[in-house]
């Protein structure tokens, strides 16, 4: 693995060794057991967009296992614009041990990995999300897959966007039934959908795409949302709300899911909107366990790239 930028890139291996990797680790840092595998190896993190949970997820998952991440914003490095991709690619590499990137155009990414010779991380494109939907599978095992993820049932239900498309090859790394509805016009995108399709077709699980709401939630051990409006969508949305208010997560709609679900969002929650606060807040929900688990997972990545212990995949 020498860049992390699409799940489908990885093996179904490399995803559970991923995970697995990231049970160890957390379990090490509850029980205060130091696990500096990265000691003295250093990452620079470029921002476009704004960043709270993988920020200060990977800053501190750097520091504890023993190295220094530095951040970068748009302000500071002027990205395509004061310097050119190759040319910060190239600068970077003979800095750092690896280059992580939150933008907007995927793009950006495909390129930073062209021309940087060390790896490059993808935390966050238009078209992806991985470290989330890693973390998400990886909260998911933790409360659902003791017995295994064979015949439970995700229903994602909102926008066909970024992290629905990191979702649906998690999926299909994992072994999850997927269920995805969204309005007609905002489902995932079609080439990212028969890659996903595929891969879900060789581990023998399904993944559907459909438009209603209803029909996803019945009977889902998983129920999961996100934002209508991502970030740089702001002008849409106020149509958005109109188009998405009957795919909201709301107490009437869960009551269709096994009473055991558990609710899932990545985080900034919009409450009122794509979800109601009576579930965010219920019991079932466990969107605060998603959020940490996003600091294990990603220390399992950077080990996994960087070739600490237990690193070599």
């Amino acid at each position: 693995m020498k860049d992390f930028i699409s799940i489908h890139d990885l093996s179904a291996s490399e995803v559970k060794d991923i995970l697995a990797l990231a049970a160890d680790l957390k379990e090490k840092q509850q029980n205060k057991i130091k696990h500096e595998y990265l000691w003295a190896k250093s990452m620079a993190m470029i921002f476009e967009k704004p960043s709270t949970r993988t920020r200060v997820s990977f800053e501190i998952g750097m520091w504890q296992l023993g190295g220094l991440a530095i951040n970068l914003d748009q302000e500071a490095i002027g990205l395509g614009t004061r310097e050119s991709i190759a040319d910060v690619a190239r600068t970077l590499s003979r800095f750092a041990d690896a280059i992580l990137i939150r933008t907007f155009a995927h793009e950006k990414v495909i390129e930073l990995a062209k021309y940087a010779s060390v790896p490059i991380i993808n935390a966050l494109s238009d078209q992806s999300h991985p470290c989330q939907a890693l973390a998400d599978i990886f909260t998911i095992i933790e409360k659902k897959g003791k017995d295994g993820l064979k015949g439970l049932k995700m229903a994602y239900i909102g926008d066909g966007n970024n992290v629905c498309h990191s979702l649906m090859f998690a999926a299909a790394k994992i072994g999850l039934n997927l269920v995805v509805a969204t309005p007609k016009g905002y489902e995932p995108d079609e080439k990212i959908t028969e890659l996903a399709l595929a891969d879900g077709r060789k581990a023998g699980i399904e993944i559907d795409i459909l438009n209603d709401p209803v029909v996803a939630a019945k009977d889902a051990d998983v129920i999961y949302t996100d934002v209508w409006a991502s970030m740089g969508q702001e002008k849409e949305k106020k149509k958005r709300e109109k188009i998405f208010k009957s795919f909201q997560v709301n107490e009437q709609l869960v009551k269709l899911a096994k009473p055991d679900y558990i609710f899932m969002h990545c985080l900034p929650a919009h409450r009122g909107e794509e979800v109601s606060t009576g579930v965010i807040e219920s019991q079932n929900s466990v969107v605060f366990d998603q959020a940490e688990n996003r600091l294990h997972v990603q220390k399992a990545i950077l080990v996994k790239l960087l070739g600490g212990e237990n690193g070599q995949s």
